[in-house]
């Protein structure tokens, strides 16, 4: 929603600066200098970019639309669910949440974070390292390693559909230029023409310019910043658990454990000690769904 609505403003604020200053709006629309723009930076991102990213980028692209879901109640929900399991562990031993770890889909545990368990990947991440904990053959330095090794993994790979938008917005001035200069091209070959209609290609030519600096600026560039920040939220959920599974192996209580992973999020989403506290409490009450 936002998307759009930042897309209508930079519209309603370019175009209808325009049209109060006196211009024509008419003279802005020019079809085949989109074409050119638009056409020349798709072709340039197909031959810049492998099919992976290709691919990974066009995925990518709808979640834009969506709002973050790394909330507030999804942190609580993740940090309940990390404490249910450590509480477990410490009173019945790494061996109690085998059969947990080894199918969440049908743990009880799991079955009361129903918007954990959405979360393929959070989901994924969690039960590898409780593995590799029930397992016991690895250290706490070990596995802090392997952590930071595959977030790092996981931020590359994220960062590819950035880099390529990046890229790719970076590029289109520079193709707005060429289209001006091919209609500057047009211009001068068609010198002999009355003075109105030569007015009318030379406007054409430099709509080219304007046009190919607002879509990068505009309209690309921005959606690149954008999967930036939901990379960066996604990493912070796997940090999350990565601090409070290592507090967890360290030796530290479940409730101490959890506000490991508690301090590490960003202060729009961090729940209060207090709101984790009694969130924890209303969870191990409530009884798991049939």
């Amino acid at each position: 929603m936002l998307v759009i609505l930042g897309y209508i403003t930079v519209l309603f604020a370019v175009f209808g600066g325009f049209a109060i200053a006196g211009g024509h709006l008419g003279s802005l629309l020019q079809p085949v200098e989109l074409l050119m723009i638009g056409g020349s930076a798709l072709g340039a991102f197909l031959v810049a970019n492998t099919s992976k990213v290709i691919k990974a980028t066009i995925k990518a692209l709808p979640s834009l639309l969506r709002g973050s879901r790394y909330s507030k109640a999804l942190y609580l929900e993740t940090l309940s669910l990390l404490y249910d399991i450590l509480a477990k562990v410490r009173k019945e031993g790494l061996m109690s949440v085998e059969a947990d770890v080894d199918a969440p889909d049908q743990s009880p545990v799991f079955a009361k974070y129903p918007m954990v368990i959405s979360d393929h990947h959070v989901v994924e991440f969690m039960t590898d390292y409780l593995r590799l904990m029930v397992g016991g053959n690895l250290n706490a330095f070990e596995i802090e390693n392997l952590m930071d090794n595959e977030i790092d993994t996981h931020h590359a790979e994220g960062s590819i559909p950035v880099n390529a938008l990046a890229k790719m917005a970076d590029a289109m001035p520079a193709f707005g230029i060429v289209a001006a200069v091919m209609g500057v091209v047009h211009t001068m070959e068609s010198v002999g023409i009355p003075p109105p209609e030569l007015g009318k290609l030379i406007a054409a030519a430099l709509v080219g310019t304007f046009l190919g600096i607002l879509l990068s600026y505009g309209f690309v560039g921005p959606l690149s910043a954008l999967l930036e920040h939901k990379l960066a939220e996604s990493s912070k959920m796997l940090q999350c658990i990565k601090v409070t599974l290592l507090a967890s192996l360290n030796g530290y209580a479940p409730q101490v454990a959890v506000e490991f992973g508690r301090k590490v999020l960003y202060t729009t989403e961090r729940p209060s000690f207090t709101e984790l506290e009694d969130t924890v409490k209303q969870r191990k009450a409530r009884p798991p769904p049939a």
